[in-house]
């Protein structure tokens, strides 16, 4: 015989403390977006552009068979002992490029520091170098990245003295920024003013007890 079984839901803020704690560890675990990190792949996408550092794409295949073409970018986060951000890329000078970060990103210091060493490098080489950046194994941290710098000019003279070394770690302090944005995206959509805020905007229900209904 069919039976029908009523349940009482409450909304967001009607439910005790205990409850809602339940209710946002449902909302971290379940209903957090897989895409969060676009708007900072956004970001980093434009300041590479500024840098001079043009991203690799790779395919990506999407649901229905087709593909797209998305950089290569990779992070793992954020607690773990080898956690951090990489990417591959191909690096030139880009004329302009400490105006236009400060004016991109008039108070980031981390941001001009990484183009001023970029320029100083190229112009110890009188604009020639350019470099080759790839990720290798499976962690995804800044180390991960093998960075080949190179000097093109007709006599084949090498990288002027100290200039790869300054270029490399300018790239790598790159992965760093990026993992830091990451990070302090992560904090603040899973912080609990925003959780709550997705929840009630959604409308969600639960039972008493706080768990997900419906």
């Amino acid at each position: 015989m069919p039976e029908t079984i009523c349940t009482t839901v409450y909304q967001f803020p009607e439910l005790s403390d205990a409850a809602k704690e339940k209710a946002r560890g449902w909302y971290r675990e379940a209903a957090f977006h897989d895409d969060w990190w676009d708007a900072v792949y956004d970001d980093f996408e434009r300041i590479c552009d500024i840098l001079g550092v043009s991203l690799k794409t790779r395919s990506v295949r999407l649901m229905g068979g087709s593909t797209s073409q998305r950089p290569c970018i990779w992070f793992s986060g954020f607690s773990s002992q080898g956690d951090g951000a990489c990417f591959e890329a191909t690096v030139r000078h880009a004329k302009g490029s400490t105006r236009e970060i400060r004016a991109y990103a008039p108070k980031d210091q981390t941001l001009h520091s990484i183009a001023d060493r970029l320029l100083a490098a190229q112009r110890q080489n009188f604009y020639q170098l350019s470099a080759d950046v790839t990720h290798r194994g499976r962690y995804c941290h800044e180390y991960c990245m093998t960075i080949d710098v190179s000097r093109d000019n007709p006599t084949g003279r090498p990288p002027a003295r100290g200039s790869e070394d300054t270029v490399v770690e300018a790239l790598r302090d790159l992965a760093r920024w990026l993992y830091r944005q990451l990070e302090a995206e992560y904090d603040h959509l899973t912080s609990d003013e925003a959780v709550d805020e997705g929840i009630v905007v959604n409308e969600y229900t639960f039972t008493e007890g706080g768990r997900r209904f419906g």
